[in-house]
């Protein structure tokens, strides 16, 4: 009788999301209440959900975009992306070994901050052959990050007045997931948003040099590298977008059914996060997530603000 109540109030938390009744903060706090209350059904398909849901979103976002604009973006956020995953790398590498944390539970953690949260601990963590408790730590507590990064971002950034431009890079660089991304600038504007998801996705190709790296730092170099192929699907919509192949109402209404689906993703991310399991990781890789999340987000903020 419970395992079927439970369900209905899934489903139903779905519905209302995507009919566009809730935003993205509070899809997630929702997702959280939920898998407190409840034992999540379909525990086993969550991350697999939102890994598509979240791909498939971005590319529908990809139809509100045009050519120009997007290689204008990207360029202006070429610099502060070299610099933060250098930076981050290093400091990563030296704060796990003075921390003498697990070197492949610190280096997913340090990949997660880095470029881009779940993605990245995915596609590295075959390459350096992590086990699945490992993974299982670094994706708690980025996921965990990402949801105070939902609501702290937007605040500083009003309280700081920074521009559609400045939040929207600034949440690129420092909020290690895309769905977070997408969600802190959803509700900041339709310019920030844009800026957030090019830039998010063009740091998202470094993905694959970082695969290498890692393949020479834990000396697995058998391992196949995952390349992230749904961001040519996202180039192809904007392409779409910017020639009109499709008319404007269908366009708008593909990006305005992304970002409901982006809500989903996001009562899906909050339903993952377990307090209980992130309390048996111990504080030291807590420690390293928080130090480098601190790092990234100042470091990024300084330089777009000078």
């Amino acid at each position: 009788m419970k395992d079927s109540f439970s369900k209905t109030v899934y489903f139903g938390i779905i519905i209302i999301a995507l009919l566009g009744l809730i935003n993205s903060p509070t899809a997630l706090i929702v997702g959280f209440i939920y898998t407190t209350l409840f034992n999540t059904p379909f525990k086993a398909y969550n991350h697999k959900a939102i890994h598509y849901l979240l791909k498939i979103s971005v590319v529908g976002l990809g139809f509100g975009m045009f050519i120009k604009e997007t290689l204008e973006t990207g360029k202006a956020g070429l610099n502060l992306t070299i610099y933060s995953i250098i930076l981050t790398l290093s400091l990563g590498l030296l704060l796990s070994r003075l921390l003498k944390l697990d070197l492949k539970l610190g280096h997913l953690i340090t990949s997660g901050t880095a470029i881009c949260g779940g993605s990245a601990i995915a596609a590295i963590s075959p390459v350096i052959k992590a086990k699945s408790k490992t993974i299982s730590i670094a994706l708690g507590i980025v996921f965990l990050l990402n949801s105070i990064a939902l609501f702290v971002f937007p605040a500083v950034g009003h309280f700081l007045n920074l521009s559609q431009e400045q939040f929207g890079l600034w949440c690129a660089i420092a909020i290690h997931d895309t769905s977070s991304v997408v969600g802190a600038t959803l509700g900041y504007g339709e310019e920030a948003l844009r800026i957030a998801t090019t830039v998010k996705l063009s740091r998202t190709l470094w993905i694959i040099p970082l695969s290498i790296f890692s393949m020479f730092l834990f000396k697995t170099k058998d391992e196949k590298i995952k390349i992230p192929y749904f961001i040519i699907l996202f180039i192809v919509a904007i392409i779409i977008n910017s020639y009109h192949i499709l008319p404007d109402p269908t366009t708008h209404f593909i990006v305005s059914m992304s970002k409901r689906l982006l809500i989903i993703t996001l009562f899906l991310v909050g339903s993952t996060i377990s307090i209980k399991d992130l309390k048996h990781t111990g504080m030291k890789p807590i420690v390293l997530a928080i130090t480098l999340w601190l790092f990234i987000s100042i470091f990024s903020l300084g330089y777009i603000l000078n």
